[in-house]
């Protein structure tokens, strides 16, 4: 008969003693994506409404120009005036006029300026004022050209054109006069505005160019007048009296 043997040790473990039974877990809970999405979306609706209506309270309605007639102002100040300046005898107008030194010969008269282009192609440049007398800006023009350029024949009409920011009246015309040997085709851009019954005008003369791409370090002028290019500047620059500064 053989000896007893010790009995195992047994392992023990950690736990809760329970009742002996059979048990049965419950289904687990959870949040299904439709139902999860339409919270968000809810909240994120709200929150950009609400963020915008709040914008757009705080920003104010948005100022609306209507250019022209009414083309704002300088958005930082008066500028500052690189350009000596004609003023007329009895104050009515000023405008600006070519400086000293560059490629211009400017004269003074007594109703504006005449500056006479020596670079390039050439051409005259005049800024000018004449009284109005009722005549609408359209009016003037033609009575200036009956008066210095009679036999000018019309290539086209200037669309909203302005001068001193004030609405006018423009024309682009050619001239053919005759030569010793060719005919030579000039062209002559007139762009006039009438305000306080004064006529303010912006002309410019010279020879026609067609202008082809990489004619020039600028834009090329589409009036086909090499001196049009910088007339704009000069004509924009009118003042008539009581203008605020610009």
């Amino acid at each position: 008969m053989s000896a007893p043997t010790a009995p195992q040790p047994v392992e023990l473990f950690p736990g809760y003693s329970v009742e002996s039974g059979s048990y049965m877990a419950g289904p687990q809970r959870f949040t299904s994506f439709p139902r999860m999405l339409v919270p968000l979306i809810v909240t994120l609706t709200v929150l950009i409404g609400a963020s915008t209506a709040l914008w757009t309270v705080a920003a104010g309605p948005t100022v609306r120009y209507s250019c022209p007639p009414d083309c704002g102002r300088p958005p930082t100040g008066v500028p500052v005036q690189a350009s000596p300046r004609f003023v007329s005898a009895d104050g009515a107008f000023s405008v600006s006029y070519p400086a000293p030194g560059t490629a211009y010969n400017v004269t003074l008269e007594d109703d504006g300026v005449s500056a006479t282009y020596t670079g390039g192609d050439g051409g005259v440049m005049e800024l000018f004022g004449v009284p109005a007398e009722g005549r609408s800006a359209e009016d003037v023009m033609d009575d200036l050209l009956k008066e210095k350029q009679p036999d000018a024949t019309v290539a086209y009409v200037l669309p909203n054109t302005t001068v001193g920011y004030q609405l006018g009246f423009g024309q682009v015309l050619d001239v053919y006069p005759q030569g010793v040997t060719s005919v030579t085709r000039t062209r002559i851009v007139v762009m006039v505005a009438v305000k306080n019954d004064l006529a303010l005008v912006g002309a410019a003369i010279g020879p026609y160019r067609k202008f082809a791409p990489g004619d020039g370090p600028g834009v090329p002028s589409g009036a086909n007048l090499e001196l049009a290019q910088d007339l704009g500047k000069y004509v924009n620059s009118f003042l008539w009296k009581g203008d605020p500064p610009r």
